[in-house]
């Protein structure tokens, strides 16, 4: 067994490596949690001397109000402690502003500490107290709730997309929220099973809309997409519908449609938990036909039951699945709306329905308040 020769010079490598490994460790932990903090406090207290020396020297050029700016930031960057320093120092600053530049005149308001600059600086602090305090709460800060925003969203679009289909299929799928917004109370989760035999789609409409159903359906939207598969076909709306009832939301009701498609005979099922009937396009008779299946909302009682309604897509033929928003307003009822939607969907029979789903919504639905989305399958 060899021992190692402790040289000074090893005593000093071994010095030099702890210390690097300690100050890169006081970095990290300086610049996340309390030391980010610390750090913008530091800049921004720097920053309010600065304005009022400005405001000083140069009263005409630099206004006593720019003292909201350091406030703003702060409140979107500082914890509503470290906000109350903030807060001390520009009232500080407007103190000495005042008697430094004395009291105001009409002439030279502009330039002078005035009732409705302390008003102003204060409105804004009252604001931007609140939102620190919304932040506190949420554990989110404000350079990364926008990202975490847009993380969310692209889940759902990752999670909403339909499978690859073998040739003679086509499928596409078109979600709008309501509002313009980036989230939507409708959701789809799609899974090919059965060694790929097998397409299984569900489409989900949760109670509300937008904003509001929104983490909801994300919830949903990845616990369905964990049942979707491990159960056999019969038992994934009584699964949902458990897992509804467990949540106990005050509003926690949805409706949902669950479309299982044999993709080598073109037999299918449909089961529905108080969902629209899907239509299916005959292409022997170029007619549609409701098919609607029987079930209870999700989240309403346990112990329901869902019967299916069988069918077969024939070539030519074409399934459409849609939440209410497409075809129900509060002028129209939901026979009307349909009647809309088929008599537009005819339009795309020659095409094979190519980028046919977008089009319907924008055309049969576009300035409609609600969630709307819809599916189609084609077999060509």
């Amino acid at each position: 067994m060899t021992g190692r020769v402790d040289t000074p010079w090893a005593r000093m490598r071994r010095a030099l490596h702890r210390a690097r490994t300690g100050v890169r460790k006081a970095g990290v932990d300086y610049f996340r949690g309390e030391g980010s903090d610390r750090l913008a406090l530091s800049a921004l207290l720097l920053g309010i001397p600065a304005i009022a020396g400005g405001t000083i020297a140069q009263p005409d050029w630099c206004s006593p109000s720019a003292l909201v700016l350091p406030i703003v930031a702060g409140g979107l960057l500082l914890r509503p402690a470290s906000l109350l320093a903030l807060y001390a120092a520009a009232a500080t600053a407007l103190i000495v502003e005042s008697a430094v530049l004395g009291p105001y005149t009409e002439e030279d308001a502009s330039s002078r500490v005035t009732p409705g600059t302390i008003l102003v600086v204060a409105a804004v602090g009252f604001f931007g107290l609140l939102i620190a305090q919304f932040r506190s709460r949420v554990g989110v800060p404000w350079r990364r709730g926008g990202t975490m925003l847009f993380d969310l969203r692209e889940r759902i679009r990752v999670q909403s997309k339909l499978p690859g289909l073998p040739r003679g299929w086509h499928r596409e799928m078109a979600l709008r929220p309501a509002g313009g917004q980036s989230f939507s109370g409708d959701f789809v989760v799609a899974a090919r099973t059965g060694g790929g035999r097998t397409l299984e789609v569900v489409l989900t409409d949760v109670s509300g809309k937008g904003m509001d159903a929104a983490s909801r359906a994300l919830l949903l939207s990845g616990a369905f997409g964990g049942l979707l598969g491990s159960l056999p076909p019969h038992g994934f709306l009584p699964a949902a519908n458990g897992y509804l009832l467990r949540q106990d939301w005050d509003e926690g009701f949805a409706t949902s449609i669950h479309l299982v498609l044999d993709l080598d005979s073109g037999d299918f099922e449909l089961f529905s938990a108080g969902h629209l009937p899907a239509l299916q396009l005959s292409a022997g008779t170029g007619k549609w036909e409701e098919k609607s299946a029987d079930g209870p909302l999700l989240g309403v009682y346990d112990g329901a039951q869902f019967d299916p309604t069988k069918g077969t897509l024939r070539p030519g033929d074409v399934l459409m699945l849609f939440t209410d928003g497409l075809v129900e307003t509060a002028d129209r009822d939901i026979s009307e709306g349909i009647d809309r939607l088929t008599g537009e969907a005819d339009r795309y029979v020659g095409s094979g329905f190519h980028g046919a789903a977008w089009h319907l919504i924008e055309t049969v639905a576009k300035d409609v308040n609600d969630d709307r989305a819809l599916l189609l399958i084609c077999r060509q």
